[in-house]
């Protein structure tokens, strides 16, 4: 058995990781060692943003999780895709950037996660963001994470803001910056033609740093501790185990899957849990794999009477084009993940601010690449943002290369199933206006005799997809909160020396992706960690609908 030690070790080298492997190590001070159970991301699958579905369907770069049987959704065992590769999920995902609305934070803080309100994020977006436009009061504009908007050259993605604003909504000129809600163009964590994940933003340029190791292809299967204290992170590689001491702090960054997870192994989480599998209790904390989130979308699909969507590039001779042309010139229709315009809308009165959420699509095909276009089409991703159902993370057994049991008892709230059912009517008369007549077909998914209550439930219950947004399973709250993870710091409630630092510490899922906010998380606790002042706060005002009690638009 090996022993070595560091300063901090990280236990992930996913999106936050990434950015703590940079953070903690760049003044010199501290010796930082990654520990990633994947491997690297040199994979033209990877870097290659047209790909983006190849990827997360390969186990050498994909978990591979399965949820239990949905109760409320037909009882289907659904896919739950999360990185196993340096970058983590921003390595595998569709390289959406989206920070969240403004009143996110807010209620953050209002749940008692203090210093995390929309004022005190704001400059940590900001400065981890080059925006390739130029930065403002909201944006960033020298920081290691490049965004960049899309060529927007297929005429669909601006036929679907024109559809939305004479449906009456506001376009926005930026859904990242004062205001979110409304239509327009789509951020991407693309640069110079490829995936700009975490990775390549933060850990690759850290590398070559003498007091930043970083080991791959490892896994972590516990905790020590001396008493309260961790002390230590026992790994094993190529049926060895090793023990890697840290002599300041260890800090979890596996992602809401595995870091509630690895707590459990390590006798931290709900005591009858722990006995059940054998695992002696260090600390006794309820709120260890509860609170499970996620954003539940479909695939609002027309056919288009014009041969201009992606379906005339996908037979072989057209892709091959499309990958000479990404090779030699890293541009073309193989530098974009084809979200290049997006939307944000209320799906009632009385909501304050956009609970609704579009990615437009300029074709008819399944995000993961299981289902092939058949024909030309469009689709809108579309789902409600803040859903009340809530999950969990759960062991399966003491065995830490087994994997962990998880369900996130979609639409079990009553109120998620009215949202689904407005995502289906306002969708369907967004489609319906005149800028869409001179491509609107017939309507493929739900299809036209959907449109009862029980029509719309049943379908959903049917087709319905995760949009890949789990978080919230080692909540950040207040001490005195018995379902809360840990503190507003990121410390472990109840025990000494570890963190978590990954969006399992989101008390509530936010407006959009989650890559943002996971880097977001990683910059502001890294600051946390070394002891710094927060950045200042900041005054950039937001937007709130001034009607929003009385209408929906």
């Amino acid at each position: 058995m090996a022993v070595d030690g560091f300063d901090y070790v990280i236990v992930g080298a996913g999106s936050a990781g990434c950015v703590l492997a940079n953070r903690l190590s760049e003044d010199g001070k501290y010796s930082v060692l990654v520990l990633e159970a994947g491997g690297g991301d040199s994979s033209v699958f990877i870097q290659m943003p047209t790909a983006l579905s190849i990827p997360m369907g390969l186990d050498k770069y994909n978990w591979g999780y399965h949820t239990e049987p949905e109760p409320h959704m037909d009882g289907r065992r659904m896919d739950l895709p999360r990185g196993k590769v340096i970058g983590g999920g921003s390595s595998i995902n569709g390289m959406v950037y989206i920070r969240g609305n403004a009143m996110d934070y807010e209620g953050w803080e209002a749940q008692g996660a203090k210093g995390w309100g929309y004022r005190n994020v704001l400059p940590y977006f900001r400065k981890a963001e080059t925006r390739a436009e130029g930065g403002d009061a909201w944006r960033g504009q020298d920081g290691p994470l490049h965004t960049s908007y899309g060529p927007l050259k297929n005429p669909l993605y601006s036929t679907f803001v024109q559809a939305a604003t004479e449906a009456g909504y506001a376009a926005t000129e930026d859904v990242n910056g004062f205001r979110q809600e409304g239509f327009g163009r789509m951020d991407r964590t693309i640069h110079k033609g490829k995936r700009w994940s975490a990775a390549s933003a933060y850990l690759k340029p850290a590398m070559g740093r003498k007091n930043l190791a970083v080991r791959t292809g490892v896994r972590v299967t516990k905790l020590d501790f001396e008493g309260k204290r961790a002390v230590a992170v026992r790994y094993v590689k190529g049926g060895n185990e090793v023990v890697v001491r840290a002599r300041c702090e260890v800090i979890l960054a596996g992602g809401p899957i595995n870091s509630p997870q690895l707590l459990k192994l390590s006798g931290i989480g709900p005591a009858d849990e722990l006995k059940a599998h054998g695992i002696e209790p260090l600390h006794h904390l309820p709120g260890v794999g509860e609170n499970l989130q996620d954003h539940l979308e479909f695939y609002f699909q027309q056919a288009c009477t014009q041969p201009i969507t992606l379906f005339s590039q996908m037979n072989p001779i057209a892709k091959a084009m499309i990958g000479i042309q990404w090779f030699l010139f890293k541009n073309g229709l193989g530098a974009t993940n084809h979200f290049e315009s997006c939307g944000f809308i209320r799906s009632r009165p009385g909501v304050p601010y956009a609970d609704i959420q579009y990615h437009f699509l300029p074709a008819a095909i399944a995000y993961d690449g299981s289902v092939k276009a058949e024909a030309h089409g469009f689709q809108a991703h579309v789902g409600p943002m803040r859903s009340k159902s809530r999950g969990w993370v759960r062991l399966a057994s003491a065995d830490p290369l087994d994997k962990p049991k998880v369900l996130f008892n979609y639409m079990s709230h009553e109120d998620d199933r009215i949202e689904m059912r407005a995502c289906v009517r306002l969708t369907r008369e967004i489609f319906a206006q005149k800028a869409f007549d001179a491509y609107r077909g017939e309507e493929l998914q739900p299809g036209k005799n959907i449109v009862s209550d029980d029509a719309i439930d049943a379908f959903v219950r049917q087709k319905a997809e995760s949009a890949y947004h789990p978080c919230g399973t080692c909540k950040m709250g207040d001490a005195g909160d018995p379902m809360a993870v840990v503190d507003p710091e990121t410390r472990v409630i109840g025990v000494d020396g570890l963190r978590v630092v990954d969006t399992s510490i989101m008390p509530q899922v936010t407006t959009g992706n989650l890559n943002g906010p996971a880097i977001m998380i990683g910059e502001k606790a890294s600051d946390m960690i070394l002891g710094r002042d927060p950045l200042p706060a900041s005054n950039a005002p937001y937007y709130i609908a001034p009607d929003w009690q009385s209408r929906q638009r």
